[in-house]
């Protein structure tokens, strides 16, 4: 079986996730030296709306379980035993009235044949089923995954099931070796990738095509979802989505609670929408920049075609074994020298990179690795350097060195924020570089930022992003409109 939502949704093949598991096999082969290692992975649990029944959103897998197995279904568990290669699947027994309210119950063979494992065993509460099958690959030490989010500080607890305490436990060896392996990704799952940010592209341009004076930002959030899921088979978002207008695009996660896409867009206003969907649970993550009427002003053009030289500049140069820190550095400087040229800023680009001036115009990362989450695992692993306590660096999501197959965005941006600028202008040592005058001109226009998903290749880069980019190809894109 496989993953297909019919139409021209792609199909993905059960074998990305065979693929996967032995990887971890041999991963962890070359690191364990005693028989009976069996690994245990806990899958995620379906959420409900506070104090009710009733679901929030569809069930979406947790990721390091789905990136082993592709289960879709929530409460399952699996087992990789490490000597034999073998995996098992332990979907829930399902009580009875299941096929009353959710639909019909499928038996462990139906499993089994969809996700290709050896073999499913059904459990519940008062049957110790994992238990008694890890005895029968006579394990003597299970690794469970604890894992670190070095994004959120949240921890990924290690699986908890009926028996377990009869076995020795290590929760430290897996999780360097699952995640690193996600770090890099297989032929199959690049094909997922590129799926998903083609339907990212193709929805951002919907928006374009039908954006005018007048619409409220949720009705293009709205529009870019609708287009995701009808035309792609996109369910899930890979995040809240950002639909920014005017001075709401200097507002880096706008979109949350407390600034919810609830501004009418205006004419003349410079549009800044972060969105991406996800199939089967792989994500994208595309930004696109533009004015709402379809024209550039001329200060318009300044700050995007500055932004736009540091995105083409990077997607060049970020090479295998050129660190992301350094890339970083220099995004700020090509954005740095065209704020310079437009009189914004005066002196030593050099100096003003070094006094982290650039961070007041750029305060977020230069990018983040992307894959079964938007922010992927194992961006401080391997020769990551320890997260830097410079403004606009200490945001980096990641420090490593850059190696093939590493799928990563590129998203450089430049905005005008108030309160960074004024605390800019306190000081002197970045004062000196600032014009005022000519800054106050760009106060309140928001900002722009534009992201691309980028697969590292020795050969060059491949951006998976496909939506107009200059300032012409945007403009004649916009202007053919109905």
């Amino acid at each position: 079986m496989s993953f297909h939502l019919g139409g021209k949704t792609l199909r993905v093949s059960a074998k990305l996730f065979t693929e996967n598991r032995q990887r971890l096999v041999k991963a962890l082969k070359e690191k364990i030296t005693y028989p009976g290692a069996v690994v245990v992975l806990e899958g995620g649990h379906e959420k409900l709306r506070y104090n009710t029944d009733a679901d929030d959103l569809p069930f979406r897998q947790e990721s390091y379980f789905f990136w082993a197995f592709g289960v879709h279904e929530a409460d399952s568990y699996g087992l990789i035993d490490i000597d034999s290669g073998k995996s098992v699947l332990f979907p829930p027994k399902l009580h009875p009235d299941y096929a009353i309210w959710d639909g019909k119950i499928e038996p462990e063979a139906w499993f089994q044949k969809k996700y290709e494992v050896d073999d499913v065993h059904f459990y519940d509460e008062k049957t110790p089923a994992i238990a008694e099958t890890l005895k029968k690959f006579n394990a003597k030490k299970l690794l469970l995954l604890k894992a670190d989010n070095s994004d959120s500080n949240h921890v990924l607890q290690p699986a908890e099931f009926k028996g377990k305490e009869e076995f020795s436990i290590d929760v430290d060896l897996l999780y360097p070796i699952i995640a690193e392996l996600r770090v890099f990704k297989t032929d199959l799952e690049l094909e997922v990738l590129r799926y998903a940010s083609k339907i990212a592209s193709d929805a951002h341009k919907a928006v374009m095509k039908h954006i005018k004076p007048g619409l409220f930002e949720y009705q293009c959030e709205s529009l870019f979802r609708h287009t995701s899921y009808y035309t792609g088979g996109c369910r899930h978002l890979a995040y809240t989505c950002i639909a920014a207008s005017g001075c709401n695009g200097s507002i880096l996660h706008y979109g949350h609670a407390n600034a919810p896409n609830a501004r009418e867009v205006k004419d003349g206003d410079m549009c800044l929408f972060d969105m991406g969907p996800e199939y089967n649970c792989y994500a994208s993550d595309v930004t696109t920049s533009f004015p709402v009427n379809g024209k550039f002003t001329d200060k318009q053009k300044i700050i995007y075609n500055a932004v736009l030289d540091a995105n083409r500049v990077i997607l060049r140069e970020a090479k295998p074994g050129v660190r992301w820190a350094a890339m970083h550095k220099l995004s700020e400087k090509v954005i740095l020298e065209h704020l310079v040229k437009a009189g914004l800023l005066h002196g030593d680009v050099d100096a003003m990179v070094e006094s982290r001036l650039g961070a007041v115009f750029m305060p977020h990362g230069l990018g983040h690795f992307m894959g079964l989450d938007v922010h992927d695992c194992g961006g401080y692993l391997g020769d990551a350097e320890p997260r830097y306590k410079e403004p606009g660096l200490k945001s980096l999501r990641t420090t490593r060195t850059l190696q093939e197959r590493m799928v990563i965005t590129i998203e450089p941006g430049c905005y005008f924020i108030d309160f960074l600028l004024d605390a800019a202008f306190a000081d002197p040592k970045l004062n000196q570089f600032m014009n005022k005058e000519r800054i106050a001109e760009f106060r309140g226009s928001g900002g722009v930022r534009i992201e691309d998903d980028v697969v590292i290749w020795a050969k060059g880069n491949e951006n998976m992003s496909q939506v107009p980019r200059t300032v012409e190809e945007i403009e004649h894109f916009m202007a053919d409109r109905t």
